[in-house]
């Protein structure tokens, strides 16, 4: 079980490592549009289409990979002044309402990815399919942790990681 946690938190690691690089591409092809753009007046497409198609796999990808179940968003309101039990039931039931319309909606994801095929980036011409296949990812992903989730909170391990009432801004 050690040598699977070291896997997982190695494997997190270089999910991380894949996530920054991405930000770092992006921001180059963002600072290179703006110098085509405004300093040379040259605009140029592809570096828009870049930047659009890493934003989408920035996110997607990491919130798969990378983000937390702490990190996430959440109705901390309603969350943080819920006792431990209730706590624990609305995990479930959100785990059982995200995961159903996940696996509602994933064979029409997957249809519809492999269907863009047909279709290519304008000035890279990349196909769409490849482009958002992330995304067919990024729903298994979700399913799989929401089940994760919602089965810790049954066994009674699902355990709220931050109290936002004790949550300071630093300053």
């Amino acid at each position: 079980m050690i040598r699977l946690a070291g896997l997982g938190a190695w494997l997190h690691a270089r999910a991380e490592n894949i996530l920054a690089a991405m930000l770092a591409v992006m921001f180059a092809v963002f600072i290179l549009q703006i110098v085509f753009r405004y300093v040379l007046n040259l605009p140029i497409g592809w570096t828009h289409e870049i930047s659009v198609v890493l934003w989408v796999w920035l996110v997607l990808f990491g919130t798969a990979f990378v983000v937390r179940d702490h990190e996430e968003i959440r109705f901390d309101l309603i969350y943080g002044t819920a006792s431990n039990r209730v706590f624990r039931v609305m995990v479930v039931l959100t785990a059982i309402i995200v995961i159903g319309l996940f696996a509602i909606s994933l064979p029409a994801v997957v249809d519809y990815v492999t269907f863009m095929k047909v279709q290519s980036t304008a000035y890279l011409d990349i196909r769409f399919d490849y482009l958002y296949a992330i995304y067919p990812i990024f729903a298994v992903a979700v399913i799989v942790r929401q089940f994760w989730a919602g089965c810790r909170a049954i066994w009674g391990e699902q355990a709220r990681e931050v109290d936002p009432t004790k949550v300071s801004s630093g300053v």
